[in-house]
């Protein structure tokens, strides 16, 4: 499938933040004034950069980038959004919906979701809950090297900045799964 405009728009912008503020610590003041930015922007109540922001940075990229809140669920925590783009998928409709890495090839655009703190949320858990800890990021890249196929992901409040993470992928493109911290799941971007 090839990407959208959309998706290049969000895209584009998380490569910005990145660009942007990536040799910075929440704690420097002109990445914590961005990071009050991402809550306000949001019309969400900023307390301080000690509160976990990664959500709320996806959340700030996805609207930025021209979703509205019919489309998108704006939300502090990822498994709210996520939640949502599963309900998407099982009603067949909206253009974020969440689906299994192991049914689902991620594409430029499209967001990957994990767990964290040595969680091992799973699919199921994700489409019966609305309130867990996890971690999602935007795909900025797909691409092949010498190891094989990979995606490159921008995070928000990941090592308290805005990073880049590598995820491999097998043969077919689907997300390798991991031990550590597992993938749940990746909200397809049909926008």
């Amino acid at each position: 499938m090839a990407t959208t405009e959309f998706s290049k728009k969000l895209s584009n912008i998380a490569l910005g933040q990145y660009k942007e503020y990536r040799n910075m610590d929440e704690g420097d003041a002109k990445l914590s004034v961005q990071i009050k930015k991402y809550w306000t922007d949001l019309s969400e109540t900023f307390e301080s950069v000690e509160v976990p922001w990664s959500a709320v940075f996806v959340s700030w990229c996805v609207k930025k980038a021209g979703a509205i809140k019919t489309e998108f669920r704006f939300a502090v925590s990822h498994s709210k959004f996520v939640h949502f783009a599963i309900q998407n998928t099982i009603s067949g409709k909206g253009v974020f919906r969440a689906r299994k890495i192991t049914e689902y090839r991620p594409k430029i655009g499209d967001i990957v979701h994990n767990n964290r703190s040595g969680n091992k949320f799973d699919y199921a858990y994700a489409q019966a809950h609305n309130s867990y800890e996890s971690h999602s990021a935007i795909v900025i890249e797909t691409g092949e090297d010498d190891e094989g196929n990979y995606l490159i992901t921008v995070g928000g409040n990941e090592g308290d900045s805005i990073r880049q993470k590598e995820v491999r992928l097998d043969h077919n493109g689907l997300i390798i799964q991991r031990s550590s911290n597992p993938f749940i799941s990746i909200i397809e971007n049909l926008k």
